[in-house]
């Protein structure tokens, strides 16, 4: 679970008309999975939890980047686009999951943290259990929010192009975020 901001291209423009142009499409976008894909991975399994989880998703969420690079608009950094892509197709996949298995919002969280347990790729100890537990029970957005600050390092300016929201509004959710969870590790 490595600490990493997010890669910005030297000429994101020249990158971008790679990618939307056919001749140079696949060579860019190989170029794209080999800067992008742990990054994404890492943020993508914050979310889900499972490592399995996490690779359907990012596979999901690649295909989506692939198809959809021309409708790219530039408006936002080309990370913040595929980040945004990644937490939504993060959020959809857990909402199917939920919905498959007729659990509602505190159950879905158990279940994701159960299923981390179970995880044969999961190499924490009992005090990153606990403090996967502890973000499990955080509401959706905070949790967001805690991992992309806490785990991914990302800042908040970057936060609030990826998830459309503004800055103070992402400071004063991690800032509860962590009073929550310091709340249940310090319990018992």
């Amino acid at each position: 679970m490595s600490k990493q901001k997010p890669f910005l291209l030297d000429n994101e423009r020249d990158f971008i008309q790679r990618l939307a142009d056919p001749t140079t499409k696949e060579l860019a976008f190989k170029e794209l999975l080999t800067i992008y894909k742990e990054r994404l991975y890492w943020h993508i399994r914050h979310m889900v939890k499972s490592h399995d989880d996490a690779d359907d998703v990012l596979q999901n969420t690649f295909i989506k980047i692939y198809k959809n690079i021309q409708n790219f608009k530039g408006d936002s950094k080309l990370y913040s686009w595929m980040y945004r892509i990644a937490t939504n197709e993060s959020i959809t996949h857990i909402n199917k999951n939920a919905k498959r298995l007729q659990l509602n919002n505190e159950e879905t969280h158990q279940h994701m943290v159960n299923n981390l347990k179970a995880d044969v790729y999961f190499e924490g100890d009992a005090i990153q259990l606990k403090l996967q537990e502890a973000i499990a029970r955080l509401p959706q957005k905070q949790q967001q929010v805690f991992s992309m600050k806490y785990f991914q390092d990302i800042t908040y300016k970057d936060m609030a192009e990826i998830l459309e929201t503004s800055e103070g509004a992402l400071k004063s959710s991690y800032h509860i975020a962590v009073k929550k969870i310091e709340a249940f590790l310090t319990q018992d």
